[in-house]
């Protein structure tokens, strides 16, 4: 049994195929051969038959048989009171029990057949009639050249199936293996993905691409091109989820790093230099302060941004009723007080805007989208923040007249980290956390957040559910 595990398909699928048709071929050959006997055994018997006939004629005319056929033998039997005699002695074996015993089981008009084994002389068909007075006919036919016919015709049989089992196996491993050979390149292929690095690689150039195998194996290949095509996806996915988490980790460890260096540095001239002046121990302090409170500002972001991405198990949203105009307004009158170089005008209708949403994190929306635009853009530049409700949707959108964002910053702008100005002064620019809160509070909210840049004119468009 192991053996034949270990056996390729297309020969397992052959010795099957020919078990099978020795299978057939037997049953078919068995009735081929009895068919054959019994057809001939039927036509002996109506040449018995035929020549009893005759004989019986002889007898009634001359009182004897004057005619018999070359090696049959004939005789004639008086029955009286259950005994048998034959009443002809010339024409009778030497074992001539048998022919006796087929004379004494005739009873009434009926004619009796059997096939009886004369010693020294081999089988025979034996057929006794009655006929009058007493008297039983009994002829008995060789059957040699009968069962000569039937074993030369088993024999043909055989040679025969043989002749073909070997063929079909032979053919039909052949044709299997050709039938089989894309399942082969599919195994071939699958062999061939373990020779491929997928460590640092989002990429399977791998795909079964033979044709043929009907449409069974058609199917096969299709789904599993589909099963390759779905890994290649989720390597391409998890290449870029861990380039992400690297960039990630990286850039979050330099603006950590930064503050850190600066708190480390004040401390040092804080206990070395400052001793003795106490408004320069209060600057340094300030100083430190205003790093400590930068980081705690990324480290809340960050926290978000994580409380964000695992929303699923635990919700960081608040909802309750908010009236947007009123938490605009009270955006746009601490922008004027934060940012005075930039005139904000405020376009929102006479009446409320009623939302289902966080109060707090939906005005970390909207001052993160105007800080964002006091950042990158130079003072004097005008700022406006419009609302507007339609059906089903409510549209917050703040647009400046700046210098516009490059196109090719536009497709990474909600990213987190990643900032236009990649020089890291702090001159400019936050940590590149800000636009990605936006991006995903926005989500959360089930709305959507787009940008439309040119020189002149960039536009963030907010769309939440009503």
């Amino acid at each position: 049994m192991t053996a034949h595990r270990r056996l390729r398909l297309g020969t397992r699928l052959a010795l099957g195929l020919g078990a099978l048709a020795l299978l057939v071929f037997a049953v078919v050959g068995t009735v081929m051969a009895t068919s054959m006997h019994g057809y001939l055994t039927r036509k002996l018997d109506d040449q018995i038959q035929q020549n009893q006939a005759m004989q019986e004629k002889d007898i009634a005319k001359y009182g004897d048989v004057k005619k018999t056929t070359y090696g049959w033998y004939t005789a004639i039997y008086e029955v009286e009171n259950g005994e048998v005699k034959p009443k002809s002695v010339n024409d009778l074996p030497q074992d001539a029990e048998d022919l006796s015993d087929v004379a004494k089981s005739v009873r009434g008009s009926t004619a009796v057949w059997e096939t009886v084994h004369l010693r020294g002389e081999g089988t025979y068909r034996v057929r006794a009639c009655p006929m009058q007075e007493d008297l039983v006919l009994v002829s008995a036919a060789p059957t040699s050249e009968l069962n000569s016919t039937v074993n030369q015709l088993v024999l043909v049989e055989i040679a025969t199936f043989v002749a073909a089992l070997i063929a079909l196996v032979v053919v039909g491993r052949t044709v299997l293996r050709r039938g089989l050979q894309p399942l082969s390149d599919m195994a071939n292929t699958a062999h061939d993905i373990t020779s491929h690095d997928l460590t640092d690689s989002g990429r399977l150039p791998v795909r079964a691409d033979s044709t043929g195998g009907g449409v069974e194996v058609e199917e096969l290949r299709t789904a599993f091109n589909t099963m390759l095509d779905h890994i290649d996806q989720s390597l391409a996915a998890r290449t870029a989820a861990e380039q992400r988490l690297r960039r990630f980790i990286a850039d979050a460890s330099h603006e950590l790093r930064t503050p850190l260096t600066s708190l480390r540095g004040y401390a040092d001239l804080f206990r070395y230099a400052a001793a003795n002046e106490p408004a320069e121990r209060e600057a340094h302090l300030a100083r430190m302060r205003t790093e400590a409170e930068r980081m705690s500002v990324l480290l809340d972001d960050l926290l978000l941004l994580a409380r964000l991405d695992s929303a699923e198990v635990e919700t960081p949203l608040r909802l309750d009723d908010v009236d947007l105009v009123e938490l605009a307004g009270e955006s746009a009158d601490a922008f004027r007080t934060a940012h005075p170089g930039h005139p904000l005008t405020l376009r929102a209708g006479p009446d409320p805007v009623p939302l289902r949403a966080d109060p707090m994190r939906l005005r970390q929306v909207v001052d993160n989208l105007l800080t964002n635009v006091a950042v990158h853009t130079p003072a004097g530049t005008e700022v406006e923040l419009a609302l507007s409700r339609l059906p089903g949707e409510v549209v917050l959108r703040v647009t400046d007249s700046g210098p516009g964002i490059a196109p090719e910053d536009q497709a990474r702008i909600f990213d987190r980290f990643y900032r236009v100005d990649d020089s890291r002064t702090r001159h400019r620019g936050g940590s590149g956390l800000g636009l990605a809160v936006v991006s995903s509070l926005v989500t959360a909210h089930g709305g959507t957040v787009e940008l439309a840049s040119r020189p002149g004119r960039t536009a963030f468009t907010v769309r939440l559910p009503a």
